[in-house]
């Protein structure tokens, strides 16, 4: 523990960020993080509890107490309060409810306002900490109340200013660096018309699904991006930072769905759990790998009346499942990302379609050659290269249309997509190698 106190001593723990912190307890075994935990000032266990992985936060939980967890809380914006106390009520409800009455009125208050959005829903991410000034506002005055809400820690991160009526209807966005080439003895209104740039702000609706959100971020390269209800009221704003993490949750989510791995329960410690999800999908797969079998059995007299078809069989399946996969894959992220538009299903089709197409023939050409030279068969080689083109072929069909007819009935494209385009790349693969094995070489 002596090199942790030396990191997390009274005079360096100021400097260090919560998430170098955080680093550093996640590489420590139950007993020393137990004793590190009581080393982080209070005011910085909130952050540092959301740095770390959430198998941890039931440990944090244990070992604070409820006011010690209640000032954690406080310390937050009010989006981390929103997640800390999600997180917490997930853990312990008992103690979700204990730390819930002790917090400010504010603050629970706006708990309770983020708390009536839907997980999906931008409202759920956004903060509703914002700094906002009326249209007839003089330009200094302005800036010296931002500056003394900023010397009192009430304001944090902000890079915009809102220009909002008397009912908070929200109408400009300023930058904080437009703001300071104002003229300062002006009021707000009078800068904005005699500025030749454009105000208008790029507007995000609470109700409004956060992925469209996480996309105007990237087409308009923002930092911040206002909230408003119908009717155009200010509510909060999303910041970069969130989008950021959104991200990395919808890519995480996305590579666990591929997989078939339920991301939430990886999370967790418990190995059943953990288990019971893969045990689903491998259960899906076993379905599948049957299916194939049957296939492979209806041809039985073929496979014994030559072996060499059976040495080559899983060359054809193995090749069209990775092929699919790779298209799959493309597909998919693309869809994430919001690159394939409505209506741009023919377009990607076509590209999938014809890439599988080109590398069905050279790898057709490839194993063609291969088989004849290993086995001196006639037509073999004419055999495997016909059924690696068609099977190329379906895997890049298949592999993008399964995703894009996913998204079209509103599912995640990325669930069930890799079982069902195994099944399929499987089954053709080994039909259409069998059964032009049995009309051409029998």
């Amino acid at each position: 523990m002596q090199k942790l106190s030396e990191y997390l001593d009274s005079h360096s723990i100021s400097e260090m960020h919560p998430s170098e912190i955080a680093q550093i307890l996640r590489h420590l075994d139950d007993s020393k993080f137990a004793e590190a935990i009581k080393l982080i000032p209070k005011n910085l266990v909130g952050d540092v509890a959301l740095a770390l992985p959430d198998r941890f936060f039931n440990d944090i939980v244990e070992n604070l107490s409820v006011d010690e967890l209640s000032l954690a809380v406080s310390e937050l914006e009010s989006d981390d309060q929103h997640e800390f106390m999600q997180e917490l009520h997930e853990t312990d409800e008992d103690v979700a409810q204990k730390v819930f009455k002790t917090l400010e009125p504010q603050d629970q208050q706006e708990i309770t306002k983020l708390k009536t959005y839907d997980e999906d829903e931008a409202g759920s991410y956004m903060q509703l900490e914002v700094f906002t000034a009326k249209k007839d506002e003089i330009v200094h005055e302005v800036i010296k109340r931002f500056a003394t809400l900023r010397k009192e820690n009430k304001l944090e991160n902000i890079q915009n200013l809102f220009i909002t009526d008397g009912e908070n209807k929200l109408y400009y966005t300023i930058g904080l660096e437009d703001l300071l080439i104002f003229d300062f003895n002006k009021t707000l209104f009078q800068n904005i018309k005699e500025s030749d740039e454009n105000f208008e702000p790029k507007i995000a609706k609470d109700i409004e699904n956060i992925k469209e959100v996480v996309h105007y971020f990237e087409e308009y390269d923002l930092s911040v991006m206002p909230v408003v209800s119908e009717n155009g009221i200010l509510v909060g704003r999303i910041t970069s930072d969130d989008v950021f993490d959104i991200i990395n949750e919808h890519a995480t989510e996305q590579m666990y769905n591929l997989a078939g791995v339920d991301d939430d329960a990886e999370e967790d410690d418990e190995v059943m759990k953990a288990g019971r999800k893969r045990a689903s999908w491998l259960g899906l797969n076993l379905l599948t790998a049957i299916a194939a079998s049957l296939v492979i059995g209806i041809f039985a007299d073929t496979l014994q009346s030559i072996v060499a078809i059976a040495i080559l069989m899983p060359i054809v399946a193995s090749m069209g499942g990775n092929a699919g996969t790779q298209t799959l894959t493309v597909v998919v992220r693309q869809l994430a990302l919001g690159g394939i538009s409505q209506g741009d299903a023919y377009r990607i089709v076509k590209k999938e379609v014809a890439i599988s197409l080109l590398n069905g023939l050279i790898f057709a050409i490839i194993i063609g050659v291969i088989s004849s030279l290993w086995f001196d068969i006639e037509y073999l080689g004419y055999v495997i290269a016909l059924s690696m083109i068609i099977n190329l072929l379906m895997a890049g069909f298949f592999g993008a249309i399964i995703p894009l007819f996913l998204k079209k009935m509103d599912i995640d494209p990325a669930i069930g997509s890799t079982v069902i385009l195994t099944t399929i790349t499987d089954v053709v693969g080994f039909f259409s190698f069998l059964g032009l094995a049995t009309w051409i070489l029998l």
